[in-house]
């Protein structure tokens, strides 16, 4: 799947240029009228003084909105200084027009070109940021002329750009990020399948090579072909699932770093949608995983199989990892604590509880283990 000419890194380029598009032409409009109408005004120099600030802003700001950001984009700071300057131009409307002017409803200084950082905000802050810059410059228009009703259309439309313009941004950056997201998958599906090619002509043969054959020679052989299967199953689950990338909002799947952990005794089931959390709270989640696993195989059997089961119950996670073992003797957790052995207590429990979560055991003699993590999305 590629996506030819898709523009990715700056999806709102195109946004950003129709606005400028639609400020020149503004400035071109209300330039003209105050220039035709010039003898009408109480302060002549005035008038062209705030037509001079508007085409030197039009043209500044015009050259920062242009400017394709090569770190963070500040085009936002832009945007609220625009409103500002926007505003300063509207309130040069009671010192420059003449009371004539103002009891015949003359357009504010600034006439159509005062709608661009309405524009502005909203393609750089989404709908908010669209209905605030139409909220500050409807407040400036009924602010200078105290004519609510006669500006009542001109605020409606207002409002209705701010939103339009804010949701096609918002819509074209959710676009962009599935479409980032998908080139990233391709990209990393594309690296597997290569490194797949190159380890099963090697290691993986070795690997399967040695299991066989200490299966087939027993004794200490025998342990370490069973070493190279479980190293031959792991590799396999890589090399087929991948890792667990970190995004750009530095975020993890949760799902993908729990399956990395499967073998031929672990078994891991997880949804088949990503389960997305910050990274450090997967690493944290995975950590309190493998401990749990390292328990089992400590005390258990490094042969014992083992179940790690991820549900992703909406509003937070539940993970349970169960063996069936002989379970833990009631008090023996309380005693080692006691004792100084503060694996479970510190590995475990203090890690999940650093996250905000909850960790518990449901164990007794004959019945096996199972430690259930649960943890809200919202808190991770």
């Amino acid at each position: 799947m590629t996506f030819p000419g898709a523009d990715i890194e700056h999806t709102l380029e195109p946004l950003w240029r129709g606005m400028l598009v639609y400020r020149v032409l503004t400035l071109v409009s209300a330039v003209a009228v105050v220039l035709l109408s010039l003898g009408e005004y109480a302060s002549r120099a005035g008038a062209i003084a705030v037509v001079v600030v508007m085409a030197a802003w039009t043209a500044g700001s015009g050259y920062l909105y242009l400017r394709r950001p090569t770190g963070p984009d500040r085009r936002a700071w832009v945007a609220c200084a625009d409103v500002v300057v926007t505003f300063a131009v509207m309130a040069a409307t009671p010192l420059v027009q003449t009371p004539a002017q103002l009891a015949a409803d003359a357009a504010v200084m600034g006439s159509i070109w005062t709608s661009g950082p309405v524009l502005a905000c909203a393609i750089a802050f989404g709908v908010p940021g669209g209905i605030a810059g139409a909220a500050v410059v409807s407040a400036a228009l009924v602010g200078f002329q105290a004519r609510v009703a006669a500006e009542l259309p001109d605020i409606q439309l207002l409002a209705l750009a701010g939103l339009t313009i804010g949701f096609a941004s918002t819509v074209l950056r959710r676009s962009a990020e599935r479409v980032r997201r998908a080139v990233a998958s391709e990209a990393a599906m594309a690296e597997r399948e290569r490194l797949a090619r190159a380890v099963h002509d090697g290691v993986l043969q070795v690997l399967g090579y040695v299991r066989r054959r200490g299966a087939a020679l027993g004794g200490p052989a025998g342990e370490l072909g069973a070493l190279a299967g479980e190293q031959e199953f792991a590799l396999r689950t890589l090399l087929t699932t991948g890792s667990a990338p970190v995004d750009e909002r530095g975020r993890r799947d949760l799902a993908a770093a729990l399956r990395v952990l499967a073998s031929s005794r672990i078994t891991v089931s997880t949804p088949a949608h990503p389960v997305e959390l910050p990274a450090h709270t997967v690493d944290e989640l995975v950590a309190v995983v493998s401990a749990a696993l390292a328990n089992v195989a400590l005390h258990v059997g490094p042969d014992a199989p083992a179940w790690v089961l991820l549900e992703d119950v909406g509003s937070g996670v539940e993970i349970s990892v169960r063996d069936e073992g002989p379970g833990i003797p009631e008090g023996r957790l309380a005693a080692a604590e006691v004792e100084g052995r503060l694996g479970v207590a510190r590995s475990m429990r203090g890690r999940v509880h650093d996250l905000g979560g909850t960790i518990s055991c449901d164990t007794g003699p004959g019945r096996g283990t199972e430690w259930i993590v649960e943890l809200r999305k919202d808190g991770a």
